[in-house]
């Protein structure tokens, strides 16, 4: 299948475009420099230039494809609504697929799946009005799919890297936020890029949140990742309010108590999470 996504130099693009050669499929790939493209092109895509706000770019890409995998993160909801238009626009009647995330859900009520009603905290609130728009088109023969990750370890650990592993290590104890009984819904980066392999053959307006059905405890994650850091055993708990000093809006993020179910993608798209065992794989970086 020709497929053409956006995001592909990025954390989860690199695993996702690798996912997509190694099962067959042809990709192009936007990138938005030269850095981006060579990286795209060691992957075994073809890197198309342009950035987001390139609607004409995204438009012509996606009329070559057959899908489209979004997954660049967009700085506002206007601009992302805008490219997903673009891009929905041009791949009429193929497949499209669009990145959400399971924070928009809030908190949650034990282990729950898609269906769970949404209580975003303010970081992540735009992303309903996209995501509505974009699911309204399986009424006009298109064929939406949204794909909401969980909170992703392996690899490069982005977000929890960026905002735990590195402080802690300068501070010499990783953080978690008040008791750190809340529970994080983890997925592995190799799991997720298979999610959205899976995700192509999905029926029109379709939602799987991509999760590996482990969610361990903050505090849990925080030991784990001390002992990768070096600093085995060395947590420390800090406020919400300290919490949002250092780390920002998405402070109130990871201070959600989530745990999610990855059933329906299992069940529809016949994808199954390999990697079970999230604490480990943190400690061992």
């Amino acid at each position: 299948m020709r497929v053409f996504l956006t995001g592909g130099s990025g954390y989860i693009g690199k695993a996702t475009v690798s996912a997509l050669v190694r099962h067959g499929h042809t990709v192009e790939t936007l990138a938005r420099t030269d850095r981006a493209a060579e990286s795209v092109s060691a992957l075994g895509g073809t890197p198309v230039p342009g950035g987001l706000g390139d609607l004409g770019v995204l438009n012509a890409a996606a009329a070559r494809a057959e899908a489209v995998v979004h997954l660049a993160q967009a700085t506002t909801g206007d601009e992302d609504l805008a490219a997903a238009t673009a891009m929905q626009d041009g791949i009429g009647s193929g497949t499209y697929i669009h990145t959400g995330g399971t924070w928009v859900y809030g908190d949650t009520q034990g282990v729950v799946d898609e269906s769970a009603p949404w209580n975003p905290p303010s970081l992540v609130a735009w992303r309903e009005r996209v995501e509505d728009a974009v699911l309204q088109r399986a009424q006009q023969a298109g064929r939406p799919v949204l794909v909401q990750p969980g909170l992703l370890y392996g690899g490069e650990n982005r977000l929890i890297d960026l905002f735990y592993t590195n402080p802690g290590k300068e501070a010499g104890a990783i953080p978690y936020i008040g008791d750190g009984q809340n529970r994080w819904a983890l997925v592995h980066i190799d799991d997720l890029a298979e999610l959205y392999v899976a995700a192509l053959k999905a029926k029109p307006g379709a939602v799987y949140v991509g999760v590996g059905g482990v969610n361990p405890t903050a505090k849990d994650c925080a030991l784990a990742l001390s002992r990768a850091a070096g600093i085995q055993g060395k947590v420390a708990s800090i406020s919400l309010e300290q919490a949002r000093e250092q780390m920002g809006p998405v402070a109130d993020a990871f201070a959600l108590d989530q745990q999610f179910t990855p059933a329906r993608a299992q069940a529809e798209l016949g994808w199954s999470p390999t990697h079970t065992d999230p604490l480990a794989v943190l400690a061992c970086r």
